[in-house]
């Protein structure tokens, strides 16, 4: 599946690496210049098994780090030190094991990766433990929850809490991670340009005003360059305008929480383990939302990594925090084994609970309903809901395409499309990490 804490503190990682430091002892880094990264967890649900692997390479002038997907790599999961099965690249970096592949409690499992330059990497291997289940969920709204650097100074949230049953016969690790669905309106956007359902026809223009569509279906946005493309072209402005298009069916963005949050039972074990707070909800809208919380199970050495690292990303900022060090994880390089990537490679147990946040117990205005209207938008095209979440993820309002008829002192689209009965059309939602046609399993209508 797609770890998301761990795609959280890789995402920290980049953002600090330019402070990092090398351990002369531990050679994670041999150059600050270019890492590998990996991201993977094996789980024992029936969902998508994914491993990420990707780059992360600083800009030579500026020293900040950019990420990019390792492409054409041989990936594949050992069982047992047994059985090895192969895993399918699915999107540039993602490798995807057998769609009714899942994990179970017991097994050891190991990664093994040759890159497409012939380098071979290899994971420690991770015996999956078991996790109990989480046996309730609360929510409390908070008005100072988050960090005021997190949301420009806003710090409304809702803050949420599990109830679980630690065992007593042994020694537990835990990790939580959460996922928000919210209803979203808005499908698409399209700069120095207009969302076309039907792609434009070439050199076909009508009163020297319309691009002319076909039937051959486009859904996607057409940008001609600025400028005329030849006499009987319309002119395209050459200022910058952007145009936001409403969803064609019912949609839903995921919005992930990238906050690392474990616990070691050591001091508690075998007691209850009570209003342990593992998400922090911010208030983006006033709609309701449904949260998916996970409780994970941990090996030793996996919660060391993900400790440690928690401590170094998550307390620093004072001037007295030394530096965080990139740290290496449990995959290294097979000819050199000091040479390990960053991330870790985990087997994890999973209990899920999907917990529906009507937001009834809200005070305040929502994120999304802090940002300043737009004078220029139509009257009267503004959602209750659909806005506020839209200016929460973009702090901007949605901007509509100018409707025809363009008569009189209406405010013509900067680049108009012939037939255009049906402008400005609505966009699909389209199927990805952050967005989903498809609605989730506890969704309340």
């Amino acid at each position: 599946m797609r770890s998301v804490a761990l795609a959280g503190f890789l995402i920290l990682l980049v953002l600090y690496l330019p402070l990092a430091c090398v351990d002369p002892e531990d050679r994670v880094l041999s150059s600050t210049k270019s890492i590998l990264l990996v991201d993977g967890t094996i789980t024992d649900r029936a969902e998508p098994q994914i491993i990420k692997l990707s780059q992360a390479q600083a800009d030579r002038l500026t020293g900040q780090f950019s990420t990019r997907p390792l492409t054409k790599a041989i990936v594949e999961v050992i069982i047992d030190s047994a059985q090895v099965i192969p895993c399918q690249e699915t999107l540039a970096g993602s490798y995807q094991l057998p769609a009714d592949f899942k994990g179970q409690i017991g097994h050891a499992y190991q990664l093994r990766f040759m890159l497409s330059d012939g380098t071979r990497y290899i994971s420690s291997q991770q015996v999956m433990p078991a996790v109990p289940p989480i046996d309730k969920i609360t929510a409390r709204f908070n008005p100072t929850s988050l960090s005021p650097q997190q949301l420009n100074g806003y710090t409304a949230a809702h803050d949420l809490f599990v109830d679980s049953q630690d065992p007593a016969d042994q020694h537990n690790y835990y990790r939580w991670e959460w996922k928000l669905w919210e209803r979203q309106y808005w499908c698409h956007s399209c700069r120095q340009g207009v969302y076309s359902i039907y792609k434009v026809l070439p050199n076909v223009y009508r009163a020297r005003d319309y691009f002319v569509t076909g039937t051959e279906l486009y859904e996607d946005c057409f940008s001609p360059p600025a400028g005329k493309a030849g006499e009987e072209a319309p002119e395209v402005p050459q200022e910058d305008w952007i145009y936001d298009y409403g969803c064609r069916t019912p949609c839903w963005q995921l919005i992930y929480g990238y906050d690392l949050m474990v616990f070691d039972d050591h001091l508690t074990n075998g007691s209850p383990i009570h209003q342990q707070r593992v998400a922090q909800i911010p208030f983006y809208d006033t709609g309701p939302g449904l949260v998916d919380i996970r409780q994970l199970s941990l090996t030793a050495d996996a919660y060391r990594y993900y400790k440690l690292f928690q401590e170094q990303t998550q307390h620093t900022g004072g001037l007295a925090d030394s530096p965080p060090t990139a740290l290496g994880g449990n995959v290294y390089q097979v000819d050199h084994p000091q040479v390990r990537l960053i991330g870790y490679f985990s087997a994890s147990a999973v209990s899920l609970v999907h917990y529906w946040l009507d937001r009834n117990d809200t005070k305040g205005l929502a994120y999304g309903s802090t940002g300043a209207v737009d004078t220029l938008r139509p009257k009267g095209t503004y959602g209750s809901s659909g806005d506020g979440l839209f200016y929460a993820l973009n702090s901007r309002q949605p901007r509509l395409e100018p409707s025809p008829p363009y008569l009189g002192e209406r405010e013509k689209a900067k680049v108009r499309l012939w037939p255009n009965a049906d402008r400005p059309p609505l966009a699909p939602c389209l199927q990805s990490d952050h967005q989903t046609p498809f609605k989730p399993e506890g969704w309340r209508e």
